[in-house]
């Protein structure tokens, strides 16, 4: 298996703070569901979260593109946290399609509607993701 690590793509800005606290949460929760497994994960919303509101930084991908654009490329896959709005984010959508220039594979783990990891799909998406890297050391 390929050393790397998976980059946790989720929705994050909205206009409601209660929103946003709710998928940073649920971004958490998701790297930690997936480092129990033994993976090595990124996410820049659980990293960065705390940083925007210590540093009163802005919280809209315009801002952190560049980062996200860099953390992707180096990464060995992406995992795509299916929040609500998950469709529409400008920043899912633009590290999905990032992804997907550098041939890179794109997982989708599901949660329901308060943003709780759907966890009796976790196992299927982990083989799923194991499977995928074991085809790139054939």
């Amino acid at each position: 298996m390929r050393e790397g690590y998976y980059y946790i793509a989720s929705p994050y800005s909205h206009a409601d703070a209660e929103v946003v606290q709710q998928r940073f949460e649920a971004a958490v929760k998701a790297s930690g569901r997936l480092m129990q497994a033994n993976l090595i994960v990124f996410s820049p919303i659980a990293h960065s979260h705390p940083i925007a509101l210590a540093s009163m930084l802005p919280g809209d991908f315009g801002y952190w593109e560049r980062g996200c654009k860099v953390f992707v490329a180096q990464s060995i896959g992406i995992v795509v946290l299916k929040l609500a709005g998950w469709r529409e984010s400008r920043g899912v959508t633009a590290e999905i399609a990032i992804a997907k220039k550098l041939g890179l594979p794109v997982f989708y783990m599901p949660a329901n509607e308060l943003g709780n990891l759907e966890d009796e799909h976790v196992p299927y998406l982990l083989d799923e993701m194991r499977q995928e890297q074991e085809g790139k050391n054939v």
